[in-house]
């Protein structure tokens, strides 16, 4: 992202074509930048719900622990993503976030984009269609948790953040770093980590993909995505007229 983009503004053009003023008012709201560290917790399921955050660098997670004490990962968020939008209507927080590894935050508060909706309701429909499709791809993924197999599941999970990750211009797609160790994984699948490793290695000796130092190389992505019963990427049938 270049400086003449916020990145709030970069993550809501992806839902509609925003004016110049749409682009200032939405710059308005970011501050100066938060360095933060990996396992940094930024808030904990039940906090009171203040403020979201822009991330800015680094990459972080959103989890509930179970009765068990197993975690469940409900969304992993990219550089460029949003985190919290979807809690401004709750005055609770309905899950924890955490950092994957070191990184930089923007923190706005609600109110701020409360009085901005006040003044743009062209940006508070852009603000519910960002809204709608984190859904649509929570949605997406929860059919891939409950009905698909672990090939499946891995598959989809590893095109769907390939997908992200070029949307927001950070990879090509075909090539990306990935963070999360194979227990994060099996928590965002509902795996357990042999089967996550088992995997990805049978995915390595079909010639799918390469693991290489924390890097993933998709050497065949259209395979991936017939793996994965994916047909095109969900940003692609958001359409927004405001």
């Amino acid at each position: 992202m270049g400086q003449q983009e916020g990145c709030i503004a970069h993550h809501f053009s992806h839902y509609a074509k925003l004016s110049d003023n749409d682009r200032r008012q939405l710059d308005a709201l970011e501050g100066p930048a938060t360095d933060v560290i990996k396992g940094q917790v930024l808030w904990h399921e039940g906090d009171m719900a203040r403020d979201f955050y822009i991330l800015r660098k680094g990459w972080a997670y959103a989890s509930r622990y179970l009765e068990s004490g197993t975690r469940h990962i409900l969304e992993i968020y990219l550089p460029g993503d949003v985190i919290g939008l979807s809690d401004f209507a709750f005055k609770q927080r309905p899950s924890s976030v955490a950092m994957l590894e070191d990184g930089a935050i923007v923190p706005v508060a609600t109110r701020q984009l409360l009085n901005l909706f006040r003044e743009s309701s062209s940006l508070m429909s852009v603000c519910f269609a960002a809204c709608s499709y984190q859904q649509a791809v929570l949605s997406e993924r929860l059919v891939h948790l409950s009905r698909r197999s672990a090939r499946q599941r891995v598959a989809y999970l590893l095109f769907e953040i390939a997908c992200r990750l070029r949307r927001n211009r950070h990879t090509p797609g075909e090539c990306f770093r990935l963070p999360l160790s194979q227990q994060q994984l099996a928590d965002a699948l509902g795996l357990s980590p042999v089967h996550v490793s088992r995997t990805l290695t049978a995915f390595r000796q079909e010639g799918l993909l390469k693991l290489s130092r924390g890097w993933v190389h998709m050497l065949d992505m259209q395979a991936l995505a017939n793996e994965g019963s994916i047909v095109g990427c969900l940003h692609h049938h958001v359409e927004l007229t405001v």
